[in-house]
Protein backbone atom coordinates (compact mmCIF):
# COMPACT_ATOMS: atom_id res chain seq x y z
CA UNK A 1 0.00 0.00 0.00
CA UNK A 2 1.54 3.29 -1.11
CA UNK A 3 1.49 6.42 1.04
CA UNK A 4 0.77 9.58 -0.92
CA UNK A 5 2.52 11.89 1.55
CA UNK A 6 4.76 9.91 3.93
CA UNK A 7 6.05 13.04 5.65
CA UNK A 8 2.54 14.18 6.52
CA UNK A 9 1.65 10.66 7.65
CA UNK A 10 4.62 10.63 9.99
CA UNK A 11 3.78 14.04 11.40
CA UNK A 12 0.24 12.87 12.10
CA UNK A 13 1.69 10.00 14.16
CA UNK A 14 4.09 12.33 15.97
CA UNK A 15 1.12 14.56 16.79
CA UNK A 16 -0.62 11.64 18.50
CA UNK A 17 2.24 11.43 21.00
CA UNK A 18 2.38 15.21 21.44
CA UNK A 19 -1.38 15.37 22.02
CA UNK A 20 -1.20 12.57 24.60
CA UNK A 21 1.43 14.53 26.52
CA UNK A 22 -0.59 17.73 26.36
CA UNK A 23 -2.34 17.46 29.71
CA UNK A 24 -0.93 18.45 33.13
CA UNK A 25 -2.41 15.43 34.90
CA UNK A 26 -0.86 13.06 32.37
CA UNK A 27 2.53 14.67 32.87
CA UNK A 28 2.15 14.18 36.61
CA UNK A 29 1.15 10.57 35.98
CA UNK A 30 4.34 10.08 33.99
CA UNK A 31 6.34 11.45 36.94
CA UNK A 32 4.73 8.86 39.23
CA UNK A 33 5.10 5.97 36.79
CA UNK A 34 8.77 6.88 36.43
CA UNK A 35 9.16 5.71 40.05
CA UNK A 36 7.84 2.24 39.17
CA UNK A 37 4.86 0.30 37.85
CA UNK A 38 1.49 1.16 39.38
CA UNK A 39 -2.05 -0.14 39.26
CA UNK A 40 -4.84 2.24 38.28
CA UNK A 41 -6.11 2.17 41.85
CA UNK A 42 -2.72 3.00 43.39
CA UNK A 43 -2.14 5.82 40.93
CA UNK A 44 -5.58 7.25 41.68
CA UNK A 45 -4.73 7.34 45.39
CA UNK A 46 -1.37 8.98 44.70
CA UNK A 47 -2.96 11.71 42.60
CA UNK A 48 -6.17 12.11 44.57
CA UNK A 49 -8.29 11.43 41.50
CA UNK A 50 -11.24 9.12 40.75
CA UNK A 51 -10.20 5.72 39.37
CA UNK A 52 -12.33 6.25 36.27
CA UNK A 53 -10.55 9.52 35.47
CA UNK A 54 -7.09 8.00 35.90
CA UNK A 55 -8.08 5.00 33.80
CA UNK A 56 -9.25 7.24 30.97
CA UNK A 57 -5.98 9.17 30.92
CA UNK A 58 -3.94 5.96 31.08
CA UNK A 59 -5.76 4.62 28.05
CA UNK A 60 -4.88 7.77 26.12
CA UNK A 61 -1.23 7.37 27.10
CA UNK A 62 -1.32 3.71 26.16
CA UNK A 63 -2.78 4.39 22.71
CA UNK A 64 0.10 6.79 22.10
CA UNK A 65 2.64 4.15 23.14
CA UNK A 66 3.75 6.14 26.16
CA UNK A 67 2.82 3.52 28.76
CA UNK A 68 2.51 -0.26 28.70
CA UNK A 69 0.12 -2.43 30.69
CA UNK A 70 0.33 -5.89 32.22
CA UNK A 71 -2.37 -7.78 34.07
CA UNK A 72 -1.64 -9.62 37.31
CA UNK A 73 -4.75 -11.23 38.72
CA UNK A 74 -7.49 -8.65 39.05
CA UNK A 75 -5.10 -5.71 38.79
CA UNK A 76 -3.59 -4.08 35.71
CA UNK A 77 -0.18 -2.49 36.23
CA UNK A 78 1.02 0.40 34.10
CA UNK A 79 4.62 1.40 33.47
CA UNK A 80 6.45 3.79 31.17
CA UNK A 81 7.01 2.16 27.78
CA UNK A 82 10.75 2.85 27.92
CA UNK A 83 13.28 5.53 28.84
CA UNK A 84 12.49 7.59 25.73
CA UNK A 85 9.36 8.78 27.59
CA UNK A 86 11.56 10.47 30.18
CA UNK A 87 13.55 12.08 27.35
CA UNK A 88 10.33 13.45 25.87
CA UNK A 89 9.24 14.72 29.28
CA UNK A 90 12.62 16.43 29.73
CA UNK A 91 12.43 17.97 26.24
CA UNK A 92 9.00 19.45 26.89
CA UNK A 93 9.98 20.90 30.26
CA UNK A 94 13.28 22.15 28.84
CA UNK A 95 11.59 24.16 26.09
CA UNK A 96 9.12 25.57 28.61
CA UNK A 97 11.94 26.59 30.97
CA UNK A 98 13.77 28.42 28.19
CA UNK A 99 10.85 30.04 26.40
CA UNK A 100 7.95 30.67 28.79
CA UNK A 101 8.12 33.69 31.07
CA UNK A 102 5.56 32.13 33.45
CA UNK A 103 7.86 29.15 34.05
CA UNK A 104 10.69 31.52 34.93
CA UNK A 105 8.39 33.39 37.32
CA UNK A 106 7.36 30.18 39.08
CA UNK A 107 10.94 28.95 39.33
CA UNK A 108 12.15 32.23 40.80
CA UNK A 109 9.17 32.70 43.09
CA UNK A 110 8.92 29.19 44.51
CA UNK A 111 11.89 26.96 43.76
CA UNK A 112 14.73 29.48 43.97
CA UNK A 113 13.26 30.87 47.18
CA UNK A 114 13.80 27.45 48.77
CA UNK A 115 17.06 26.48 47.10
CA UNK A 116 18.99 28.84 44.86
CA UNK A 117 22.24 26.86 45.12
CA UNK A 118 23.72 24.78 42.33
CA UNK A 119 22.43 21.22 42.78
CA UNK A 120 24.75 18.26 43.33
CA UNK A 121 25.45 16.40 40.10
CA UNK A 122 25.22 12.63 39.93
CA UNK A 123 28.97 12.41 39.43
CA UNK A 124 29.66 14.66 42.41
CA UNK A 125 27.28 12.68 44.59
CA UNK A 126 28.97 9.40 43.72
CA UNK A 127 32.35 10.85 44.71
CA UNK A 128 30.99 12.29 47.97
CA UNK A 129 29.28 9.01 48.85
CA UNK A 130 32.40 7.02 48.04
CA UNK A 131 34.43 9.21 50.39
CA UNK A 132 31.74 9.11 53.10
CA UNK A 133 31.33 12.89 53.11
CA UNK A 134 27.55 13.24 52.90
CA UNK A 135 24.32 11.78 54.21
CA UNK A 136 21.95 11.03 51.36
CA UNK A 137 18.22 11.12 52.05
CA UNK A 138 15.39 10.03 49.78
CA UNK A 139 12.36 12.14 50.69
CA UNK A 140 9.81 10.19 48.64
CA UNK A 141 7.10 8.14 50.38
CA UNK A 142 8.18 4.74 51.66
CA UNK A 143 6.37 2.79 48.91
CA UNK A 144 8.31 4.65 46.21
CA UNK A 145 11.58 4.18 48.07
CA UNK A 146 10.88 0.42 48.14
CA UNK A 147 10.60 0.36 44.33
CA UNK A 148 14.26 1.34 44.10
CA UNK A 149 16.60 4.00 45.46
CA UNK A 150 20.15 5.28 45.24
CA UNK A 151 22.43 2.82 47.06
CA UNK A 152 23.21 4.08 50.55
CA UNK A 153 20.24 6.46 50.71
CA UNK A 154 18.10 6.74 53.85
CA UNK A 155 14.35 7.02 53.41
CA UNK A 156 13.16 10.16 55.20
CA UNK A 157 9.73 11.11 53.81
CA UNK A 158 9.28 14.86 53.68
CA UNK A 159 6.86 14.98 56.62
CA UNK A 160 9.54 13.32 58.80
CA UNK A 161 12.51 15.48 57.82
CA UNK A 162 12.34 17.89 60.76
CA UNK A 163 12.07 15.12 63.35
CA UNK A 164 14.85 13.12 61.69
CA UNK A 165 17.17 16.13 61.54
CA UNK A 166 17.17 16.42 65.35
CA UNK A 167 19.51 13.42 65.47
CA UNK A 168 21.50 14.31 62.34
CA UNK A 169 25.00 15.63 62.86
CA UNK A 170 25.21 19.39 62.37
CA UNK A 171 28.08 20.22 60.02
CA UNK A 172 27.79 17.07 57.93
CA UNK A 173 26.31 17.89 54.55
CA UNK A 174 22.96 16.36 53.66
CA UNK A 175 21.87 15.75 50.06
CA UNK A 176 18.17 15.23 49.35
CA UNK A 177 16.45 13.84 46.27
CA UNK A 178 12.96 12.79 45.22
CA UNK A 179 10.97 12.18 42.02
CA UNK A 180 12.67 14.46 39.52
CA UNK A 181 14.06 17.88 38.68
CA UNK A 182 11.04 19.86 39.83
CA UNK A 183 9.72 17.58 42.56
CA UNK A 184 8.85 20.05 45.32
CA UNK A 185 9.67 17.60 48.11
CA UNK A 186 13.44 17.91 47.74
CA UNK A 187 13.23 21.72 47.67
CA UNK A 188 11.06 21.74 50.78
CA UNK A 189 13.39 19.30 52.53
CA UNK A 190 16.47 21.40 51.77
CA UNK A 191 14.72 24.58 52.96
CA UNK A 192 13.63 22.88 56.20
CA UNK A 193 17.09 21.47 56.90
CA UNK A 194 18.79 24.80 56.30
CA UNK A 195 16.33 26.56 58.62
CA UNK A 196 17.41 24.09 61.32
CA UNK A 197 21.09 24.88 60.85
CA UNK A 198 22.10 21.99 58.60
CA UNK A 199 24.18 22.18 55.45
CA UNK A 200 21.91 20.78 52.75
CA UNK A 201 21.70 20.59 48.99
CA UNK A 202 19.54 18.66 46.57
CA UNK A 203 20.52 16.18 43.92
CA UNK A 204 20.33 17.27 40.32
CA UNK A 205 17.24 15.61 38.81
CA UNK A 206 15.85 12.64 40.77
CA UNK A 207 15.42 8.90 40.93
CA UNK A 208 14.06 8.37 37.38
CA UNK A 209 17.00 10.23 35.84
CA UNK A 210 19.41 8.29 38.04
CA UNK A 211 18.02 5.02 36.69
CA UNK A 212 17.92 6.31 33.11
CA UNK A 213 21.63 7.14 33.37
CA UNK A 214 22.27 3.43 33.96
CA UNK A 215 23.47 3.92 37.53
CA UNK A 216 22.99 1.16 40.13
CA UNK A 217 19.78 1.04 42.13
CA UNK A 218 19.21 -0.63 45.48
CA UNK A 219 16.08 -2.78 45.72
CA UNK A 220 15.26 -4.84 48.82
CA UNK A 221 18.91 -4.77 49.87
CA UNK A 222 20.20 -5.84 46.46
CA UNK A 223 22.05 -3.70 43.94
CA UNK A 224 20.22 -3.83 40.62
CA UNK A 225 21.71 -2.72 37.32
CA UNK A 226 18.98 -3.83 34.90
CA UNK A 227 16.89 -0.66 34.74
CA UNK A 228 14.10 -2.17 32.67
CA UNK A 229 13.23 -4.92 35.16
CA UNK A 230 10.07 -4.47 37.20
CA UNK A 231 10.11 -4.63 40.91
CA UNK A 232 7.83 -7.05 42.69
CA UNK A 233 7.24 -4.43 45.38
CA UNK A 234 5.22 -2.41 42.85
CA UNK A 235 2.50 -5.04 43.06
CA UNK A 236 2.36 -5.66 46.78
CA UNK A 237 0.68 -2.35 47.44
CA UNK A 238 -1.40 -2.54 44.22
Amino acid sequence: MSIRNPKQALYEQFAIVAKALGHPLRLEMIEHLAQGARSVEALAVKLGQPVANISQHLQALRRAGIVSAERDGKFVYYALADESVLSAFAAVSGVAERQLAEVDRIVRGYFDARDDMQPVTREELQALMRDGLVTLIDVRPADEFALGHVPGAINVPLREVRAWSADAAVGREIVAYCRGSWCVMSFEAVAALRSLGHSARRLENGMPEWKAAGLPVEVAGLIVTNQTARNAHARKGH
